[in-house]
């Protein structure tokens, strides 16, 4: 039986066809942050009358040619199991898309962007089905308008749907991080010193003669990065954004290089964050710090917070050469000389000291509070963090301050 003929035996029963379950698919991966358009769409249709309906080669098939991005493939799986979950009769097409079963005991735990793509699906299986001659296909796309208003939007001001979509949009936002010229050397054009195991190399390929010798030059690798995020209430939709922007922006698949990220929470107390930042999937850092964090959305006490830095993790601070982006509104409840004191400290072990702050939103903003002005003073630079065409700066910001 050809391809087509499968294809048209083993409909979805309430539609009809398979095209229509590929393409609800689509938009429910759209919804879920993964770039799906209508060019993968075809090649998902074609991909499928090549393998058939076998349920691991449906799956392999689709996985291929929709999912570029490493970050989305479990993301994928989970929206396929969900979407196609009907093992009885996987055979005859993973696309009856039944309602979830009845007798499950334990809710499913799927990822945050799982779980909202399939709201959609989950309140139109449950609704009223529509009359033929009422229903219409729509798959709705963010106008260049759309998009401008969310590049300049706060992340204060959003609604809970724009918020979660500025949050993916920021994943794909670069950070180039700024290198320094390292003490280990590689063979190279230019450098200060011969290479002569490389021209002993070009000499005996050469019968002997050696036309040129080759130089050593000094490695460049990026500078090591300390983040320290405030988690206090006022800075509650911020943090959550901003970790999800630096985790992916510093990745090792966005920087090309393995980038040194110590990153700690500090609200009342400090919390490392480090290792929940070793996880490639930035849904599950978040998952991962959010039970790390007993703080968040509380009061901040800075000063006391760069205490334990300095008595517990002084040896994150490499060699005096170490980045540091404290992202704060500068809103302290502590003891004003503690802070001045741990921040001239924090100065003094480090390459460079940039503060984050969202309240530079406001135009004439002045750093009159306690803690706001001990960090004015003791930053090696200020920089705004409000919304996503800033956070579209903040390289070049990161390079000026290196500059200085």
């Amino acid at each position: 039986m050809s391809g087509v003929g499968v294809i048209s035996q083993l409909g979805d029963a309430r539609t009809g066809k398979l095209a229509d379950n590929l393409s609800g698919f689509g938009r429910t991966l759209r919804r879920a942050g993964v770039r799906v358009d209508a060019a993968r769409m075809a090649l998902a249709q074609q991909a499928v009358l090549l393998v058939g309906l076998r349920r691991e080669d449906f799956s392999a098939a689709l996985e291929a040619v929709l999912v570029s991005r490493e970050q989305d493939r479990l993301v994928f799986r989970e929206l396929f199991d969900a979407y196609f979950r009907n093992p009885n009769v996987a055979q005859k097409l993973l696309a009856q898309m039944l309602p979830s079963a009845e007798s499950r005991a334990e809710p499913i735990k799927r990822r945050p962007r799982v779980s909202e793509a399939l709201a959609p699906v989950r309140a139109a299986r449950n609704a009223p089905r529509p009359r033929e001659d009422d229903k219409v296909d729509f798959d709705a796309a963010m106008t260049a308008s759309d998009l401008q208003r969310l590049r300049q939007a706060d992340f204060n001001q959003l609604s809970a749907s724009e918020y979660l979509l500025v949050e993916r949009l920021a994943r794909d936002v670069p950070l180039p991080v700024p290198r320094y010229a390292a003490r280990r050397t590689r063979p190279g054009v230019r450098g200060s010193r011969p290479h002569w195991p490389g021209a002993m190399q070009q000499a005996a390929r050469n019968g002997g003669e050696v036309f040129r010798i080759p130089r050593l030059q000094r490695r460049q690798q990026p500078l090591p990065l300390l983040v320290l995020v405030d988690v206090s209430g006022s800075m509650e939709r911020y943090a959550r954004l901003l970790l999800a922007f630096l985790h992916a922006a510093t990745a090792p698949r966005h920087t090309g290089v393995a980038v040194r990220r110590d990153v700690f929470a500090f609200g009342t107390g400090l919390t490392d964050l480090t290792l929940a930042f070793r996880l490639a999937d930035t849904d599950a850092m978040l998952q991962m710090a959010s039970h790390a964090i007993t703080d968040f959305a509380g009061g901040t006490r800075m000063g006391e917070s760069l205490a334990q830095l300095r008595l517990h993790h002084a040896r994150r601070l490499v060699g005096r050469r170490t980045l540091v982006l404290l992202i704060s509104d500068g809103l302290d409840t502590g003891a004003p000389e503690v802070l001045a004191q741990e921040l001239g400290w924090l100065r003094r072990h480090c390459g460079r000291l940039l503060w984050l702050n969202p309240l530079l939103r406001f135009e004439g903003y002045a750093p009159t509070a306690r803690g706001a002005a001990a960090l004015q003073r003791q930053s090696h630079g200020t920089v705004a963090v409000h919304n996503l065409s800033r956070l579209q700066e903040l390289a070049g910001s990161l390079a000026a301050v290196m500059r200085q």
